[in-house]
């Protein structure tokens, strides 16, 4: 079963995802501004994230945010938790309207030694009605379905996921070497796969 923070945090994923459900059939109308190479803000992104907090403080209101958009913004009680969030992961796959885009919501707690630790987490596609969670020691599920590692030993029979860096994402020697790394994994594996 779902813990009462995974509940908050897939109500505010879901909240939000009808803004940008309907934002992405109508693509072509966004007013669109540009962060930077290859890295969009949409009206979406802004609205997603302006109903993910809402919700957010309304379940958990001493609670601290780090946003993509906004920042960071101080909790009124500085031990509680802080929520991280990503309204729109996969931003120019949505300006492009391709329907491969997710909301992530993480939750960020000091561990008994004062270091900041992930300690759960969700990813919402919208698109797929995919609710994705973990919790640090309970494992990660998919619509409350565990998710379980392969069984697969051999790298020939491994699938591979990866991100290729895009503009404005490291120097050309850091993509000549991605070029190299990928080489090396396609010549001795079943495949690679970027979505």
């Amino acid at each position: 079963t779902q813990s009462a923070l995974i509940n908050v945090m897939q109500k505010a994923a879901s909240a939000a995802s009808r803004g940008m459900l309907r934002d992405f059939g109508e693509v072509e109308n966004l007013q669109v501004s540009r962060k930077g190479p290859a890295d969009f803000v949409s009206r979406a992104d802004i609205n997603a994230e302006r109903v993910i907090r809402k919700e957010l403080s309304k379940a958990r209101p001493d609670w601290g945010f780090e946003m993509e958009e906004i920042g960071f913004i101080e909790g009124t009680d500085p031990d509680a938790p802080i929520w991280v969030v990503d309204p729109l992961d996969g931003t120019t796959n949505f300006l492009h309207g391709i329907p491969h885009f997710a909301i992530s919501i993480a939750v960020m707690e000091r561990d008994s030694s004062g270091d900041k630790i992930i300690t759960s987490g969700c990813v919402f596609d919208p698109i797929m009605n995919e609710f994705f969670f973990a919790e640090r020691g309970k494992g990660a599920y998919l619509n409350g379905r565990r998710l379980r590692v392969s069984g697969r030993r051999a790298m020939a029979d491994a699938l591979f996921g990866t991100g290729i860096p895009f503009l404005g994402r490291g120097s050309a020697e850091d993509h000549a070497r991605f070029l190299r790394e990928l080489g090396a994994v396609m010549s001795v594996s079943s495949g690679v796969r970027r979505n």
